[in-house]
């Protein structure tokens, strides 16, 4: 029996997306969630870097009848043991359904046919095998997902929206923090003892592969320490 959420279109799924950014703008985080899972039931799923479980707390909070909200973690052979730690102590104390995917090669195989060190030499191409490849495959099953991003973040994610559309996935793109700001985060993660990398207490802004994440300076924004000293500011999952 096919349920209403596999008969939608690509058309469909646009239009849901574009009518929910402009209904959700103003909504909470929460109920921006339960919209999505109340939309796309099992089809949705949350992402998370593991830099905080702030989102990944939020979906443990969602009321869904069909069971826990995936979270996906991108596993990319490169991470600090923190990140690592983070991703383990969610999967065993909050009520989601961690889901692990890793890249076709392992860093040994992808030094081998690339040469070591990929990262220093084409940090874009290392983010597609790495990061990119491995969630257009995850992804798959999905309709809609959800990540941590936030407008204050950047300039690149300024106009973020609370629901948008994934034109290169073709995928409904849900940011219930977007309007948040750094305080709103702490804020939170205070209330409810949500855990977090303990990297953030250690200079580190944003946090991603080891290689190419420093500690930001005083008055840089919190992408600064993320691939710095090249014009690059994404690893190609949020454009």
């Amino acid at each position: 029996m096919t349920t209403a959420q596999e008969q939608r279109t690509t058309e469909e799924l646009q239009a849901l997306a574009e009518q929910a950014g402009r209904e959700l703008e103003e909504a909470s985080a929460l109920e921006i969630l339960q919209w999505a899972v109340d939309t796309f039931g099992t089809k949705f799923c949350v992402t998370s870097s593991m830099e905080d479980a702030v989102v990944a707390h939020l979906a443990s909070r969602v009321r869904r009848g069909g069971g826990e909200v995936d979270v996906i973690f991108l596993d990319t052979g490169y991470h600090f043991p923190e990140t690592i730690g983070t991703r383990d102590a969610v999967e065993a104390v909050m009520d989601v359904n961690v889901i692990t995917l890793t890249p076709r090669q392992t860093v040994a195989e992808q030094d081998a046919e690339y040469g070591p060190k990929l990262h220093d030499r084409d940090p874009d191409l290392c983010c597609r095998l790495r990061k990119v490849q491995p969630l257009e495959e995850g992804l798959k099953g999905y309709q809609a997902w959800a990540t941590g991003l936030r407008r204050d973040e950047s300039p690149t994610r300024a106009n973020t929206p609370v629901v948008g559309w994934d034109e290169k996935r073709q995928k409904v793109k849900v940011s219930p923090i977007a309007r948040w700001t750094q305080d709103d985060v702490d804020a939170y993660v205070t209330e409810h003892g949500v855990l977090t990398n303990p990297l953030l207490m250690d200079g580190y802004a944003s946090i991603g592969c080891a290689p190419c994440t420093r500690r930001v300076l005083e008055g840089e924004d919190a992408r600064a320490g993320r691939w710095a000293g090249r014009a690059k500011t994404e690893c190609g999952l949020h454009g």
